[in-house]
């Protein structure tokens, strides 16, 4: 699993410092939340967002592989934020179908035992074709090379 940090670089796709992973405001057009729809849908409907990612932030919680530390923000260094220290709960970030707006914000996080399975949760599954292979990866090391603060 990857780390919070290079989750929120890669679904704020170049616009950093903006609410949501297409701007500053909700648009139900881009994302599933608030109970809109009964359960978690197909990735792909929406637009792929900055580095052609779909789907990183309105089907559901995903899990990462930080360990929940309310205060990691405030005590990290501003590049390249290490793991937390192991923890009994886990990062969840993304927002879900059945949550309100503002959890879909990209800064936002949630924590939960890594035991605890609902319809909210799950992962983030990435297939690249060879083309998209190469843009990825590079965003992935440019994420590592970031100054990300989770704000």
């Amino acid at each position: 699993m990857p780390t919070e940090a290079k989750w929120e670089y890669e679904t704020r796709g170049g616009l950093a410092g903006k609410g949501y992973p297409w701007g500053d405001s909700v648009d139900s057009n881009k994302a599933y939340y608030d109970g809109c729809v009964e359960e978690p849908r197909a990735v792909g409907i929406y637009a792929a967002k900055g580095y052609g990612l779909y789907g990183m932030a309105r089907n559901v919680y995903e899990w990462w592989a930080d360990w929940y530390d309310e205060n990691y923000y405030s005590n990290l260094p501003v590049k390249n934020p290490p793991r937390s220290a192991p923890d009994s709960s886990r990062v969840l970030r993304g927002g879900s179908w059945n949550y309100p707006t503002n959890d879909l914000r990209v800064a936002t996080r949630l924590n939960s035992s890594p035991t605890y399975k609902y319809s909210y949760y799950g992962f983030l599954n990435a297939i690249l074709n060879p083309c998209e292979a190469r843009a990825f990866t590079t965003g992935r090391r440019q994420a590592e090379d970031s100054n990300i603060t989770g704000k």
